[in-house]
């Protein structure tokens, strides 16, 4: 039992600095702060408060689920994005030129800049897509499309970024 307490203590010793929770790996040693630049919106048919709405949802995600801390002013890491695509198509089609289902696609460019290691930074595009039944309007389904959307892009974001995904 002792042996046990003993590995116990050295592998915490060991790891002290290092966070992991759910495969993300931060070294608070060196990483300690984030910020995330307003997003752009370079889509067309996008609402105009979309921008804000990613940007916050990715400052979220990362606040609660690292201890990183934001700071606007010499940042660890930042990142910087733009909605570059949100566009309604038409997919699964049936017999007599109609459709089942529409499909609304949010693409966002994201640049990642660690300004600890200068060689761990990127640029890529994200996206993300919501169906839902041609019958309906996008404006009745558009909040929870957004909502569903968002979520999958911050975790492939997030992913991205603190997991080397």
């Amino acid at each position: 039992m002792q042996r046990l307490f003993t590995l116990l203590f050295l592998t915490s010793i060991l790891f002290s600095g290092c966070y992991s929770f759910r495969g993300i790996s931060i070294d608070y040693n060196t990483v300690k702060t984030y910020y995330v630049d307003q997003f752009a919106n370079n889509a067309l048919n996008a609402q105009p408060a979309l921008s804000q709405r990613l940007t916050e949802d990715l400052k979220e995600k990362i606040r609660t689920e690292s201890r990183l801390v934001l700071n606007d002013v010499n940042p660890d890491i930042e990142f910087k994005g733009a909605i570059v695509r949100y566009d309604v198509s038409s997919e699964a089609p049936q017999p007599g030129e109609t459709t089942a289902l529409n499909r609304l696609t949010i693409t966002t460019a994201i640049e990642f800049i660690n300004n600890k290691d200068e060689e761990n930074r990127w640029k890529k595009n994200f996206s993300f897509f919501y169906d839902f039944p041609s019958s309906q309007d996008l404006s009745s389904v558009e909040e929870d499309a957004i909502s569903t959307i968002s979520n999958q892009m911050m975790e492939d974001i997030f992913n991205a970024a603190f997991t080397d995904w």
